[in-house]
């Protein structure tokens, strides 16, 4: 049984049928993963910080930071998520809190976390005005000069796969581009049932606009894997020393560029209180 208050119908089928638990441990996901970490690691200034993992999923980025000494509170709205996220936090001795709920109403109090992490709300919430109280509700809990970090799914993300793979040509999957590339909206073809469920895909300045209108400070946004997924052999050369090495001083260079953003699939938005 699913929550209505919690999570449409559609997206806790999606992530019931689909393993988000070994999505992040094979092809791109090994490398969103790390690249993902990297990019965290850059905004947490305090080595025992209060980090609040919003659409934690089954709680990879929870353990991870709860294993760096940080107090760390998940909150998913898929109930297969909590019962995987709830025996990884078991086995550690610094142990991160696991709650069912969503962004739109976290219960904690106001002015409590040095971090918030928004993992999923951005993009399974295809209404602005629940994208806006999502925004409201992280401020909130949110310590004076605390930091957001908001990941988002580039509006570009799926015609680029089209345009690789060939599946632009189906007639579903193009309007599904079109759709996407002219309001921002989501929803997968039913001949096309592995695809992200119910979405928002969303442009950069989009993005910065929907956080700065919220009263945050942008501090800056950043691509997540880049243009470097582009690259025709790219898992042959993530193998090989130098070209990984060549992959990685790439996307360092280009992660900032507003113009290369919506080459990436994913980015993250970074704001202050």
């Amino acid at each position: 049984m699913y929550d209505k208050s919690l999570i449409s119908r559609d997206i806790e089928l999606f992530y019931t049928n689909a393993s988000e638990e070994t999505r992040l441990e094979k092809g791109m996901g090994v490398f969103e993963f790390e690249r993902i970490k990297s990019l965290i690691e850059k905004y947490i200034e305090n080595p025992e910080s209060t980090i609040i993992d919003v659409g934690g999923g089954t709680g990879k980025y929870s353990e991870w930071l709860a294993r760096k000494g940080h107090r760390v509170h998940m909150i998913d709205p898929v109930l297969k998520h909590i019962a995987l996220a709830e025996n990884r936090s078991h086995k550690l001795k610094n142990k991160f809190s696991v709650h069912l709920g969503e962004a739109r109403k976290l219960d904690f109090p106001d002015t409590y976390a040095d971090v918030i992490i928004l993992h999923g709300p951005l993009y399974h919430l295809q209404e602005k005005k629940d994208r806006e109280a999502a925004i409201r509700e992280a401020k909130r809990v949110l310590k004076k000069d605390g930091v957001i970090l908001g990941f988002a799914i580039n509006y570009s993300a799926t015609t680029l796969v089209g345009l690789l793979n060939g599946l632009i040509h189906k007639p579903s999957f193009f309007n599904m581009c079109k759709e996407e590339l002219q309001t921002g909206i989501h929803n997968p073809p039913l001949d096309f049932p592995w695809l992200l469920a119910e979405a928002y895909y969303h442009k950069p300045d989009e993005l910065k606009a929907e956080f700065t209108e919220q009263g945050f400070t942008y501090v800056n946004t950043h691509a997540v894997e880049g243009m470097v997924w582009l690259d025709k052999d790219f898992f042959g050369s993530m193998t090989n020393e130098k070209r990984k090495n060549n992959l990685l001083e790439l996307i360092n260079l280009t992660e900032n560029d507003s113009n290369l953003l919506p080459f990436s699939p994913h980015m993250m938005i970074a704001v202050k209180k």
